[in-house]
């Protein structure tokens, strides 16, 4: 079981309706996104094939999350994360980014049920020193769509 980072990479331009609502259902609505889901999640394998050639994904590690909860995440009402605020927000059960962060990675929770604490969709930059591939292309046909495995942190780290 892992956790995995999915980053819609294409935009909105001619994407089929069936492949729009498993975008829509996966929370990437925009070019750049990222969303967190365990691998476990019931239809999730399928939701990734579907719409494989409109994202990216791969197994996130913890130092990777953590700087994404820290400098991309956001509060309802999109104001940054604080320690302060998980404190708050979840009555002590998370004290800190770290907490929240240790949880999400040992699936104790799951961002996407967490969407009044935290919003579940991160936006990112693009990657600084561009792609090294085609954004048309799968990932192992040198491009960049597709599952790419750990690869998926060095990434995440460009667009932060």
């Amino acid at each position: 079981m892992a956790l995995l980072a999915i980053i819609r990479l294409r935009g909105r331009a001619d994407v089929p309706p069936d492949v729009e609502r498993t975008l829509e259902l996966l929370r990437l609505y925009k070019k750049f996104h990222a969303s967190i889901y365990p691998d476990s999640l019931p239809g999730i394998q399928g939701m990734l094939r579907k719409a494989a050639m409109w994202i990216t994904w791969g197994e996130i590690e913890y130092d990777v999350l953590l700087e994404l909860l820290r400098r991309r995440g956001r509060a309802p009402g999109n104001r940054p994360l604080s320690d302060e605020y998980i404190a708050r927000a979840t009555n002590g059960k998370y004290k800190t980014i770290e907490d929240l962060a240790s949880s999400l990675y040992k699936r104790e929770a799951v961002l996407h049920k967490m969407e009044n604490i935290v919003k579940p969709v991160f936006r990112l930059h693009p990657p600084s020193g561009g792609f090294k591939g085609s954004i048309k292309k799968p990932y192992g046909a040198g491009g960049e769509l597709g599952y790419r495995g750990k690869e998926i942190n060095d990434l995440i780290r460009r667009m932060i």
